[in-house]
C-alpha cells in the first residue's frame, strides 16, 4: 500500500483547518452564555495524521470512542491534547484507559463498579483528578446507555441511580472528579427543531436532571467536591454535528463534533 505524499498531507490540513474554522466560528455564535464552550473533535476511525492537523490548528480536545483505538493514537500523538473517551465503557478496560497519562475526561459512566474500576487503575501520582461525566439516556431508547433521568418532581432523588452514582464517585472516588452529564439525544428531535424558538426535548431532559441533581448534591456535600473544577457547576456535554448549534443555545458547555470537522467515516472493520 503505497504511503501518503507530502502534499496529500497539506491538503489534507488545509481542508481539515477549513473545516476546524467554520465549525468553531459556528460554536462562537451559538453559545447561549459569554462562556466558552468546549469543543471536543471526535476523531473516531480517522488516522492519526488528521488529529495531528487538528491540533497543528490549536485543537486541544478530542473525542474517541474506542478504547484501543484511543491507546494507539495517544501513543504517538502530542502529549498536550486532551483526550475525552466517549465510547461506552467496559469495566475490564478501565486499566488500559487510566494508564493514558493525557486521558482528560470520560464522559460516558452509567455504573458504580466502572468508576471503582477506574480509581483503582489510575496512578497516584496523577497530577490531577480525572473528569467524569454520567451518561443519561434522555430519549429512552434501548439501544443507547444511560442512567435514567431525574426532573423536578422525582419523588426520591436520594435513591435514583445518577444520584447514587454522583455520591459514589464522590465519597469513594479520590482520583476521580464528577465533572457533569452527558447525553445522546434521539436524532429525530435534532431535526424537528427548526425554529428559534423550538426546544429539543432530550436537551431540556439533562438540564432538568442537571438541576435536581447539582440542588441535592449540595445539600448533601456542599459546592465544593463535584462540578467543574473552575466554574463549580455541573457541566452539559449535548450536540454532535447535526445539532450542536441547538444544543448550544440551550446551555451545552460541550460539544462533540466528528464528522463536521474531519467528514464522513469509514465503516469500523472488525478484527
Amino acid at each position: 500500500m503505497s504511503s501518503v505524499t507530502t502534499n496529500e498531507l497539506a491538503a489534507r490540513s488545509a481542508e481539515i483547518l477549513e473545516s476546524l474554522t467554520e465549525i468553531r466560528s459556528r460554536v462562537a455564535s451559538s453559545s447561549a452564555t459569554s462562556n466558552a464552550a468546549t469543543l471536543v473533535a471526535v476523531s473516531k476511525l480517522k488516522p492519526a495524521s488528521d488529529v495531528q492537523a487538528c491540533f497543528s490548528h490549536g485543537q486541544l480536545d478530542f473525542g474517541e470512542n474506542y478504547v484501543q483505538e484511543l491507546e494507539d493514537k495517544a501513543k504517538v500523538l502530542p502529549a498536550e491534547i486532551r483526550w475525552h473517551f466517549i465510547g461506552t465503557l467496559q469495566s475490564n478496560k478501565a486499566k488500559t484507559l487510566a494508564a493514558i497519562p493525557n486521558l482528560y475526561s470520560i464522559q460516558t459512566i452509567t455504573s458504580t463498579k466502572a468508576a471503582t474500576a477506574l480509581n483503582r487503575s489510575l496512578p497516584p501520582d496523577r497530577p490531577n483528578p480525572l473528569n467524569i461525566l454520567i451518561q443519561i439516556n434522555t430519549s429512552g431508547e434501548e439501544s443507547k446507555s444511560g442512567l435514567a433521568p431525574l426532573n423536578a418532581s422525582s419523588a426520591e432523588v436520594a435513591q435514583a441511580e445518577a444520584m447514587k452514582l454522583a455520591r459514589h464517585i464522590i465519597t469513594e472516588c479520590p482520583r476521580l472528579r464528577f465533572q457533569g452529564l452527558m447525553t445522546i439525544g434521539a436524532l429525530e428531535r435534532s431535526l424537528s427543531v427548526g425554529g428559534e424558538n423550538d426546544e429539543n426535548a432530550d436537551f431540556e431532559c439533562l438540564k432538568g436532571t442537571r438541576d435536581v441533581l447539582a440542588k441535592a448534591l449540595a445539600a448533601e456535600f456542599g459546592v465544593d467536591k463535584w462540578g467543574d473544577e473552575g466554574t463549580g457547576r455541573l457541566l452539559l456535554s449535548m450536540g454532535m454535528s447535526s445539532d450542536f448549534e441547538a444544543a448550544l443555545k440551550a446551555g451545552s458547555d460541550i460539544v462533540r463534533v466528528g464528522t463536521g470537522i474531519f467528514g464522513a467515516r469509514a465503516k469500523k472493520v472488525a478484527r
